[in-house]
């Protein structure tokens, strides 16, 4: 499901401004579209790919909810060809029920990990940077609050609640953090994203680089190193800072 976010990008793309239309542009918006209407309905695995039976997890739901998204709004500007755009809009529709009611957990106040359950999960951060909703929505307000209570240590993030499959524990996934700053920063909340964007910053080696991961405790790094992801979101965490800014 994750591809499904491949339209945003190609969104943009295409409706930049002074860019002709490409056909291939156009051809891969619509195939990208007809498979998410075809598939979106399948379990996955998720953003992070664990260990346990498919399931449906909200983050997949809700990337595959902006692909349709975006193919109608370019279908409605005219660039690209609407014949799917009335199926597109449908199934975005079916997709925005199926999150709201099965996918946010009254228990935690907060957009869930997956669909009928209680765990929470850094993952649906994503939700406002990506325009799921309006940044100033209430449960993108309330699901921001839950995952930084129940997931922060400091500054960094765990990646989720629940199991995972994983008989070892694991340290916080800096992506994550950054992306707090990130959704901190879009729903007009500056300050706390610039002294979380201020600590993140800190953690950083002699040289500006991180790992996958940060024990929270040490602050030693962990696993992958460097982590192309985590410098992705700390790029994208400052871009939304400085647009904040203005």
């Amino acid at each position: 499901m994750q591809t499904a976010v491949d339209v945003d990008a190609l969104a943009r793309d295409v409706a930049g401004p002074g860019r002709a239309q490409e056909r291939r542009q156009e051809r891969d918006v619509g195939r990208v579209a007809d498979f998410v209407c075809s598939t979106w309905r399948t379990p996955d695995s998720g953003i992070w790919e664990v260990r346990a039976e498919p399931r449906h997890y909200t983050q997949s739901k809700a990337m595959c909810w902006v692909a349709l998204d975006r193919a109608v709004r370019l279908a409605e500007r005219g660039r690209i060809p609407s014949r799917g755009a009335r199926r597109w809009a449908s199934e975005a529709a079916a997709m925005r029920r199926f999150i709201e009611e099965r996918c946010w957990s009254d228990a935690r106040q907060s957009y869930a990990w997956y669909a009928d359950s209680d765990e929470l999960d850094a993952s649906v951060l994503l939700l406002p940077i990506a325009r799921y909703d309006r940044p100033d929505a209430p449960r993108i307000g309330l699901t921001i609050e839950a995952v930084r209570r129940e997931l922060a240590s400091g500054a960094l993030l765990r990646r989720y609640t629940g199991d995972d499959g994983l008989i070892e524990g694991e340290g916080a996934f800096v992506c994550c953090s950054f992306w707090l700053a990130e959704a901190l920063a879009i729903s007009g909340r500056r300050r706390e994203a610039e002294e979380l964007l201020d600590d993140l910053v800190a953690l950083a080696n002699d040289v500006g680089l991180y790992a996958e991961e940060i024990d929270p405790t040490s602050h030693a790094f962990v696993g992958n190193f460097p982590q192309g992801l985590v410098h992705l979101a700390l790029i994208s965490a400052a871009i939304a800072l400085q647009e904040a800014a203005r």
